[in-house]
């Protein structure tokens, strides 16, 4: 079981000062969003985060793009190309020797009418099920997140029981896991334990952070290790919108299990 942290679009730091930063923590792992990698000036390519994770004992997660991108899009261009970025990501991944990439379940809003609606939940089946075959072509496991409500959109994967249906409208032979959002489960007005109990040795990651349960602000989690412990998933991500509040996170946890 690992701990760390996500590098964030909004971090202005290198993939190295962030390893390195990690470590200082006692953090031993690190999740690179796509965002990131799209824009930072100098974000490493997968050959370089193979090296580089190595040097400071670190291991690595992705997650898919989630801006500007969405496998459930009723636009079949559209919904071509979001495939298209997660399987990059994959490749990312399988090269850099990632153990997971973490992806989104896609939406579509809620003013539209109900036959666009289902025709994008659909789409969002489709997509993940080409994804997670070729997850399992380069083995490397892709865990599904449940995502944060929102007013104009409809998320599929909000709770435990969508989550749950759409990994049974798409599996492939086990080959899509789970990605645990605590901060989200809280969010949506569940404990994050109904997700851990319901779908158990399926988590691979869990990110890890706090809100007021209204609004998904990603603040600081300080009591996060009975959280590791009972999902005891392989990786475990502080997801946070500043540096320094990794380490707030960690101020009231001084042993990592």
């Amino acid at each position: 079981m690992r701990v760390g942290a996500a590098m964030d679009v909004r971090f202005d730091w290198t993939f190295d000062r962030f390893c390195e930063y990690v470590v200082d923590c006692g953090l031993e792992h690190v999740e690179l969003k796509m965002e990131y990698v799209h824009g930072h000036p100098d974000a490493p390519d997968p050959e370089t985060v193979a090296e580089r994770s190595d040097a400071y004992d670190v291991t690595v997660t992705y997650h898919a793009p989630f801006r500007d991108w969405n496998p459930g899009s009723f636009n079949e261009d559209s919904r071509v190309a979001a495939v298209e970025q997660v399987n990059s990501t994959l490749e990312a991944a399988a090269t850099a020797g990632a153990g997971a990439v973490v992806v989104h379940g896609g939406s579509v809003p809620y003013r539209y009418p109900e036959y666009v609606r289902e025709r994008a939940r659909d789409a969002a089946r489709r997509s993940l099920a080409e994804c997670a075959r070729y997850a399992a072509e380069v083995d490397v496991p892709l865990c599904l997140e449940n995502q944060p409500q929102s007013d104009s959109n409809e998320r599929h994967t909000t709770s435990p029981d969508d989550l749950a249906a759409m990994l049974e409208s798409v599996d492939v032979d086990d080959a899509l896991g789970v990605t645990l959002d605590v901060g989200h489960a809280r969010v949506n007005g569940f404990d994050w334990r109904t997700f851990a109990d319901r779908f158990a040795d399926r988590i691979h990651v869990v990110h890890l952070h706090d809100n007021d349960g209204v609004e998904d602000r990603h603040e600081p989690l300080a009591d996060f290790e009975p959280i590791c412990e009972y999902v005891d998933a392989p990786y475990n991500v502080f997801e946070m919108k500043r540096v320094p509040d990794v380490e707030r996170c960690l101020e009231e946890s001084t042993t990592l299990s």
